[in-house]
């Protein structure tokens, strides 16, 4: 059994910053968050990059999948994910992995075996993912009713 390597080395010009945010609390730390991001000019903030890699649905979903059934074969997740088609989900596993997200193990096999699995780094992301779908599931009618609302006022408006 080998793992793949091969996670992407940042260009010489870019670093990335690390902040602690631990003993802020509140406004404090949603001040911070802000100076970080307007303050990395040539370096990669580390808040922007985050959210824009695991922000596409194929990116939570993936985490999601492999958070919730452990370890799966490509086509396992696939089918668990739905209507994903292969392409994306090879692009969404390589950029999982290039972040330490999830591991990819090959077993030298006649066919190839190839197994996808959260990190620690990955299992500790997955309970922050968790967080936001327990808020979203209770707030999601909520949000609904607002969102028809903002939608009836602009047909209105065109009327």
């Amino acid at each position: 059994m080998t793992k793949q390597e091969g996670t992407a080395t940042l260009p010489s010009y870019l670093t990335v910053t690390n902040a602690d945010f631990e003993h802020l609390t509140g406004t404090e730390k949603n001040k911070k968050f802000f100076e970080l991001a307007n303050t990395t000019k040539n370096q990669i903030c580390p808040i922007r990059d985050i959210v824009a890699r695991i922000s596409d649905k194929w990116s939570v979903l993936a985490i999601y999948g492999l958070g919730g059934y452990g370890k799966l074969r490509f086509n396992e997740l696939k089918h668990k994910i739905g209507d994903i088609s292969q392409r994306m989900l090879t692009v969404t596993l390589r950029n999982l992995e290039a972040d330490g997200l999830i591991t990819r193990t090959i077993y030298p096999q006649v066919p190839p075996r190839v197994e996808y699995e959260l990190t620690e780094l990955g299992h500790s992301l997955m309970q922050q993912l968790q967080l936001f779908a327990e808020w979203a599931t209770k707030n999601g009618p909520e949000i609904i009713y607002y969102r028809e609302k903002a939608n009836k006022v602009i047909k209105d408006r065109i009327a």
